[in-house]
């Protein structure tokens, strides 16, 4: 039965489902792709704290410089949030 349904779908509706699912598909790209970037900007941000920060601090302070990396990822999550919010703000008005 949900074949004929399909097909007594009139026009608007057709368009009104497509519509849906494409904005659906452009929401999980870009979900995607933002998960991608994070894993890039998680990478490098370790790396940084490895190659630059790990040098000033006592051997076995693991987890120093995990405080110090959850610090920088949490101040770069509020920047963006910030920065995209205002933007959005302003897009709207």
């Amino acid at each position: 039965m949900p074949s004929n349904s399909r097909k007594n779908a009139t026009p608007a509706q057709k368009k009104s489902l497509h519509k849906e699912i494409t904005k659906q598909m452009l929401t999980l790209a870009t979900s995607g792709f933002g998960l991608v970037a994070a894993l890039a900007w998680n990478s490098l941000i370790q790396e940084f704290v490895n190659s630059y920060v790990k040098k000033f601090l006592p051997a076995g302070s693991g987890i120093l410089s995990l405080l110090i990396y959850a610090v920088i990822v949490t101040a770069l999550a509020v920047l963006v949030t910030y920065q995209l919010s205002k933007l959005s703000d302003k897009m709207q008005s």
